[in-house]
């Protein structure tokens, strides 16, 4: 196997699941080319990847389709031995199919699996986590690997001084971000003698902002959206702990083993996308609410009105007293 091409062009914690296969393809084949193709701002996790090689980056915001096309003409010029893909979706499946790759793998529910060389059956909620799902992608292959996500983040150049914690308070989806209020009820009951970082993208500004404006804590600091993503995997792999979502930066604390408290509203651990770090927490509402989990992804509003899967964490159970 001299060429081998990953598929993974959906958010952040997708990809960061990904990393499993290459981690486990670079042990199988220390001396192929092994290469990635995802959406444009996430090959920003692989800068200076020890196994990566090239990041293929599919801009899916001006020519989406132009822009698909010709992603899979670079695809196609590299003539590869072995495409992988961990998507079940048609743009993915796309790319696999016509890449001329001479073995394909990907998903049986990908609407182009008709064109792979083996399809592997996909189920939720069947006890494995999403990095055991897509090593079994490795299974025609006779590969088997080790289910722990991995980045590799160079040392912050100021790294801080005094003990610290992080929160990662946004979420791309409504149902799964602990609310606002909640956030600075747990800022307040941080021990004192601990600096507080708000921690998150560019798009998450205008919520840290607020937190950090309504909060009375002289010594919390926001560095949303000043970090990459490699920096902000190395300030909470320094963290005494990370409070996040069930979100990206929760995968981010999986990748470098930096302890984590997650925080899970509408969806619940058992789709397979919990915290993986070796020391990690799940916080979950105690009532029994049967519109919980409402979706495998989450919402631009709570479908019932009332959000009491996230209302019904405490600030003091998240802190873990």
């Amino acid at each position: 196997m001299k060429k081998i091409l990953i598929i993974q062009t959906a958010f952040i914690g997708d990809v960061i699941l990904a990393t499993p296969i290459l981690e486990a393809l670079y042990t199988a084949y220390p001396d192929a080319k092994i290469d990635m193709v995802v959406r444009k701002g996430n090959q920003a996790l692989f800068k200076g990847h020890p196994f990566l090689k090239t990041a293929f980056v599919w801009d899916k915001e001006g020519g989406k389709y132009k822009n698909l096309l010709l992603i899979l003409i670079a695809i196609r010029r590299q003539k590869y031995d072995l495409v992988i893909n961990c998507q079940r979706f048609a743009a993915s499946g796309f790319l696999t199919g016509f890449s001329g790759a001479k073995k394909t793998i990907g998903f049986d529910k990908n609407p182009f699996s008709f064109r792979f060389t083996h399809k592997i059956k996909h189920e939720i909620g069947n006890g494995l986590h999403e990095c055991e799902r897509n090593l079994k992608l490795l299974s025609p292959l006779g590969i088997t690997g080790n289910k722990q996500p991995r980045l590799y983040p160079a040392a912050l150049e100021n790294k801080p001084s005094q003990p610290y914690v992080c929160l990662a308070p946004a979420s791309v989806w409504f149902t799964k971000q602990w609310p606002e209020h909640k956030w600075l009820e747990l800022i307040e009951t941080i021990p004192a003698n601990l600096d507080v970082f708000l921690t998150g993208g560019p798009s998450d500004r205008d919520l840290c902002n607020r937190i950090l404006e309504k909060s009375s804590r002289k010594n919390l600091i926001s560095v949303c959206g000043e970090m990459s993503l490699l920096d902000s995997a190395a300030l909470m792999k320094g963290a005494q702990m990370n409070y996040v979502n069930d979100s990206a930066p929760m995968h981010l604390c999986s990748a470098v083993d930096a302890p984590v408290t997650a925080i899970f509203c509408s969806t619940v651990p058992s789709f397979g996308f919990g915290p993986l770090s070796s020391i990690s927490r799940v916080v979950e509402t105690e009532e029994k609410l049967s519109c919980r989990p409402c979706g495998l992804h989450g919402f631009k509003a709570c479908p019932k009105g009332h959000f009491k899967c996230a209302e019904g964490i405490s600030a003091e159970k998240v802190l873990g007293n």
